[in-house]
């Protein structure tokens, strides 16, 4: 894989270049457009087969080795968040309240780059391969979803994805066979009470009392009712009633999350839920509404793959480590990928105080050491390839 590396080490300035370009032109799930055309136009340079619109914003190109063979996806998203700027960086974004605070860009250049280099490597290839640019990773339903319906997955064998990740310093790799992230579920409850003035309570049916109670209540089904040994979240994000500090709400409205990893305890969570908003409203004496939206089920690596990846990351040049990570509770749409197909999906570590890069995810501040992009398309380049010629 000695080619490999060097033409990724030679292109590592271009892989730069497109992230920091991207960096600077964030668009946000749904709305994107430019990034769309940068990506087919790309693909269309180096002679890829191009589909554009899959799934509605979705970018699919394919390479076809010289030999007969396999084909594997690689899959990279491209969507920015609803998040403004505050990192001093010379191609920080120039869209007022949007920015790539998710590494979203970095995963575009770097599969861009790495398409480039395996081009250049065509005739050696044996068998294809499918680069999946996604929109909307970062808002329901996602981009996933609608791309595998539009046949973004057809006559796939297998595919790989990885995510820059600012918590894990720059030459990680972190995974982990089985569930690695969450179903992401998300709930909305509004009580309705009867508001009036707050000298005269005992004439109202008061919607923030009881909300305030269901925020209590709602916290005993995860240390309660959850088998302790299984995991799970739930977390009230918003509570919204607004009013004079001298009135009573007539109506109290709550959003939160629930992050689970069995099917049956994300079942179980959605049940106990709603059962204890029925209870509490009913002591309380007031209406109620409850919407239960599920999101993204829960990424889960099948174990073959996985492992067949975390070896191979041994011996990529830059890797310091490969650990077997804990489960993380964030949500991720390349789950939708693996209930379709057998795969992996990793961390690249890009952490680097030197470089200030230590901010989390989603953070106005949060930034990357680009060197963690090499280090992913090494990885995801030798995987494809070894796959390609171990499985023919």
């Amino acid at each position: 894989m000695e080619k490999l590396y060097e033409l990724l080490d030679q292109a590592y300035s271009e892989m730069v270049e497109v992230r920091r370009y991207l960096h600077q032109h964030p668009e946000l799930s749904f709305q994107e457009v430019k990034t769309p055309k940068y990506i087919a136009e790309y693909h269309e340079r180096l002679g890829h087969e191009v589909r554009t619109g899959v799934g509605g914003g979705g970018v699919v190109a394919t390479l076809r080795g010289g030999k007969p063979g396999k084909t594997v996806a690689l899959r990279a998203d491209f969507d920015a968040l609803p998040i403004q700027e505050e990192t001093d960086v010379p191609f920080k974004s120039v869209v007022d309240g949007v920015m790539h605070a998710c590494g979203h860009d970095s995963h575009t250049a770097t599969l861009l780059v790495l398409a480039k280099v395996l081009n250049s490597m065509k005739d050696e290839i044996e068998g294809n391969v499918v680069f999946i640019h996604q929109h909307a990773e970062e808002m329901l339903p996602g981009g996933a979803i609608a791309m595998i319906e539009d046949g973004c997955l057809e006559g796939v064998d297998v595919i790989f994805g990885q995510h820059i990740w600012s918590t894990g310093p720059v030459g990680t790799i972190e995974y982990r066979p089985g569930p690695v992230m969450a179903a992401a579920d998300f709930f909305h409850v509004k009580i309705q009470g009867r508001g009036g003035h707050g000298a005269q309570p005992h004439k109202t049916k008061d919607s923030v009392v009881i909300g305030a109670q269901l925020v209590g209540n709602l916290q005993q089904i995860v240390s309660r009712r959850v088998d302790p040994l299984d995991s799970a979240v739930l977390s009230i994000g918003s509570f919204e009633a607004k009013n004079a500090p001298n009135v009573i709400a007539d109506t109290a409205k709550l959003s939160g999350t629930v992050r689970t990893f069995k099917e049956t305890t994300r079942a179980e969570v959605e049940q106990e839920i709603e059962r204890i908003i029925k209870g509490t409203c009913l002591a309380g004496d007031v209406e109620y509404e409850f919407e239960y939206i599920k999101g993204y089920p829960a990424t889960v690596n099948p174990k073959e793959e996985m492992d067949f990846v975390a070896k191979l990351a041994e011996t990529v040049p830059g890797v310091t480590a490969v650990n077997e990570c804990e489960p993380q509770m964030g949500g991720e749409d390349f789950a939708y990928y693996l209930q379709h197909v057998k795969g992996a999906f990793f961390f690249t570590g890009a952490q680097n105080p030197e470089l200030n890069a230590v901010y989390p995810h989603h953070h106005p501040k949060f930034n990357i050491d680009e060197k963690g992009m090499l280090i992913a398309a090494k990885t995801l380049g030798l995987a494809t390839l070894t796959y390609l010629a171990e499985n023919k």
